[in-house]
């Protein structure tokens, strides 16, 4: 186990410090887990989540049709047309990402939301990075607000028996929902903040981008309400919403073709597939799935459980900012799998409800990612998108405000279920 921690270790410095080589660190990371027998080879496929994957894939391929409709500047001009300053522009955008992101995947999101942004900032001639991370932290945030916004929600709420509606009046009192967007109000407020120099104003136009095709529209919105109601169906197999955005990927591709006999059509938007990316969250799934079969995760959840003793202020305390820590180098759900038994047995052995323990551990665990620029898959997303643009995404641009929006959306969050759940 010591051995996976220093591989673990090293692996995330190296990233941190050579950002431009993050892809070909992790999958050489994940190959040395691998041949040291710390992921045996019959774990490999159960370690990559190639839900996410597919998704990845088929919404960046739809996206790009979306792209090439002009429908992002469209959507850019109405924006623009409604806030009157660059800063309020960052902050509305990011809104609006939440708002999708608590019905549908946080990386889907930002493959949807990220366009937007980017047509929005070419037009007022300034730099997209703090806007796309501001859009990604946006969406990992609102993941918890529903029992379909994120995978760690579902996964409470199957364990749990949580309904759809429990997540927004549960037990007779407000439920998680209003809790995340208590922390969505004032990490919006901090976002003002830390834009606070972006007072130039909107320049307004006349006309509007004309939107050349409307079925990339429509298959996007389809996209959206398909993973919504496929979150309802129980038992359906793991790989669902990677099929959806795959098939509605194909069948965009195939309008393309039909609608202009070329072969770009195809190529076009395959080409816009970022396989960068796709490359580092594979090395990310092997190293993780190294981690927790070498026993890792569960001696963190281990010692979780002795720091918070018997108190359960301090437990709860432990609970939710360790999994702020925790969440922010590592994938949030091997480790929401492994401590929601650990929060049920402690809940148990000192007699009190684990709602509380519950609460707070989705709350800590979904948001921790916001820390660092590979806490989140939605993170990864957004900086492969910008790297596709040509922009490069420097450690300090997404700490800068990666770590005062996580802040400013755990601690009212924290003290929220608190003061209702304990």
């Amino acid at each position: 186990m010591i051995y996976a921690m220093l591989l673990f270790a090293v692996t995330y410095v190296l990233m941190l410090t050579f950002s431009q080589y993050r892809p070909y660190i992790a999958l050489a990371s994940g190959a040395i887990f691998i041949a040291a027998g710390m992921l045996p080879v019959d774990q490999i496929i159960g370690a990559i989540d190639f839900n996410v994957l597919l998704m990845i894939a088929g919404t960046m391929g739809l996206v790009q049709l979306f792209i090439d409709s002009k429908m992002p500047a469209l959507l850019a001009d109405l924006i623009m047309e409604k806030v009157p300053s660059v800063q309020l522009a960052a902050v509305a955008l990011a809104l609006f990402a939440g708002i999708i992101s608590a019905f549908v995947d946080n990386v889907a999101t930002v493959l949807m939301v990220a366009p937007i942004a980017l047509e929005i900032c070419k037009k007022l001639k300034t730099n997209p990075v703090p806007f796309i991370i501001g859009i990604a932290v946006s969406s990992n945030l609102q993941g918890a607000a529903t029992l379909v916004g994120d995978t760690t929600a579902i996964m409470l709420g199957s364990y749990a028996g949580m309904s759809f509606l429990d997540f927004f009046v549960y037990q007779g009192k407000p439920g998680i929902f209003f809790a995340v967007e208590l922390g969505a109000v004032v990490s919006a407020l901090i976002l003002a903040w830390l834009f606070r120099t972006e007072k130039q104003p909107v320049p307004q136009d006349d006309t509007r981008t004309e939107v050349t095709d409307m079925v990339p529209t429509v298959l996007l919105v389809g996209m959206i309400l398909l993973l919504i109601l496929a979150s309802f169906i129980p038992g359906k197999p793991d790989t669902t919403n990677g099929l959806i955005c795959m098939a509605l990927m194909v069948i965009g591709i195939g309008y393309n073709y039909l609608r202009n006999r070329e072969t770009t059509a195809i190529t076009g938007p395959l080409k816009a597939i970022d396989f960068e990316t796709i490359g580092l969250l594979f090395g990310l799934f092997l190293m993780i799935g190294g981690i927790t079969y070498m026993g890792v995760i569960d001696a963190a959840a281990g010692l979780l459980a002795k720091l918070g003793g018997g108190n359960v202020f301090v437990l709860y305390t432990v609970i939710v900012w360790a999994s702020v820590l925790i969440s922010a180098f590592i994938d949030n759900i091997p480790y929401v799998a492994t401590m929601l038994p650990v929060v049920t047995e402690l809940a148990a052995t000192l007699g009190i409800d684990p709602t509380l323990l519950y609460f707070g551990l989705l709350s800590g665990a979904t948001l921790g990612g916001n820390c660092t620029p590979i806490g989140a898959s939605a993170n990864i997303a957004g900086i492969g998108i910008l790297r596709k643009a040509g922009y490069e995404v420097k450690n300090k641009d997404f700490l800068r405000i990666g770590i005062p929006f996580t802040m400013a959306a755990v601690i009212p969050a924290y003290i929220y279920f608190w003061m209702l759940y304990r």
